[in-house]
Order: C-alpha cells, then structure tokens, then sequence
C-alpha cells in the first residue's frame, strides 16, 4: 500500500493483528501511527508494513479486550457501540472513518451518541457483543498462527489490566476536550470507558485520537 494511500481511520492488518491507523505523518520515516485493536497497544510503522482492510458485515474482532460481530441490519439500542463505516458529518458533528461509539439514543434508525454526534442510519453498522453465528474472524489476518492460549488470553479484561502497553487513564488525569475547547477531569470510570467532569462519557479508545483529546496532567505524574 502506497503511503498517499494511508489515511485515519482505516483497519489494517499488522503482524497477523488488526489494528486501526489514528495518525499520518508524512514527514516521519516511520509515518503511520497504528493502535492494536484488541488492547490499544500504539504502535509506529511505515505503509509498506501494513494490509488495508475494509469490514464488512458478520466480521467479527476482539475490541478493547471483548469481541464483537459487525451486524448492518440491526437496529441499534440504547448503549449499544456503532463503527461508523460510511462518516457523512453535519457541519456540528464531529467523527471519522471508523470511529467508535456509543448510543445515546435512536430515532427512526438515526442515532445520537454520548459525544452528541447525530449518526445517520445509513453511516453506521451496529457492534454486537460476542460472536455471531458463521461470522468471520477478522482479529487475526491467519487465526492458525496464533495459539489457542493467546487467544483465550486476547479476549480477557484481566489481560488488560496486567499490559503495560495500553493506555492507562486514571481519576484525576486531565485533558483537553479539542471539539468543545475546554479542560476537564476524568471523575469517574467503568473497566472500558471514562466519564469526564463536564458530563461526557468515551470508550478509552477515543482518548487517543489528537483531533479530539489531548492530555494534559497526569496524575501519576505527581508521584
């Protein structure tokens, strides 16, 4: 894949494991910045390393430590995830290729999410929880090479917990919500999402995109 051809948002297989391309950076040797899908790991590549991947219905991935199945005919519900396949944003909504979110409500197949974005029905597929019956395995480019053991252990919360590698936010931490310009607090959290003091709640994933949320304390760095 030539490097033009890179952009945000896109899934790609790197080293057997899918993973989601959250930054491009013409200017460095290593330019594209990856994050791995199953635990958020960054990682910094370059095109020639990487295999575009576009999902499709029934694929199903292991997503922040839980696996999901793409389900494009159903209806989503309250506090369901949506990826968002086909971005058309109104010009006061703010998403991309393939983000990531979560339900706030549904009406008439249109959906508003917990970061106010307006998500029209023909833009998104529905993330359901598990695995879907004749659903395809998109978590690994060659599931064969992997070992049975690690993935058990890729589809475990309690393997998360003991990575280094992930993000790692905390109560306390402080970042700059870039879209409504202000500075807030996480107060709160659940084993996969944050709840900020302003009253928005995000997957941890979202923490990593730069357009959005940028950090800005961190509490462990008071220690």
């Amino acid at each position: 894949m030539k490097l033009f051809q890179v952009r945000k948002g896109q899934f790609v297989f790197y080293e057997n494991e899918l993973h989601k391309v959250y930054s491009v950076k013409p200017m460095f040797k290593k330019s594209i910045h990856l994050y791995r899908l199953k635990d958020m790991k960054q990682i910094l590549t370059k095109a020639s390393e990487i295999h575009y991947y576009k999902p499709k219905h029934n694929d199903t991935f292991i997503f922040y430590g839980k696996r999901y199945t793409i389900d494009e005919t159903k209806t989503p519900e309250e506090g369901d995830y949506i990826l968002i396949t086909k971005p058309a944003p109104d010009f006061l909504d703010h998403y991309s290729l393939n983000e990531i979110e979560k339900v706030e409500s549904v009406e008439d197949g249109n959906v508003v999410t917990t970061r106010d974005n307006g998500v029209k029905h023909h833009e998104y597929v529905v993330m359901v929880p598990g695995r879907g019956e004749g659903s395809q395995e998109i978590a690994y480019y060659d599931k064969n090479k992997v070992p049975e053991s690690q993935q058990i252990e890729d589809e475990s919360m309690e393997y998360l917990a003991e990575s280094e590698d992930r993000i790692k936010p905390a109560v306390g931490d402080i970042y700059l919500d870039v879209q409504n310009k202000t500075k807030a607090m996480i107060v709160a959290m659940t084993e996969d999402e944050v709840v900020f003091g302003h009253g928005l709640k995000i997957h941890v994933a979202e923490l990593l995109d730069e357009s959005s949320f940028r950090i800005v304390h961190r509490v462990d760095e008071e220690i």
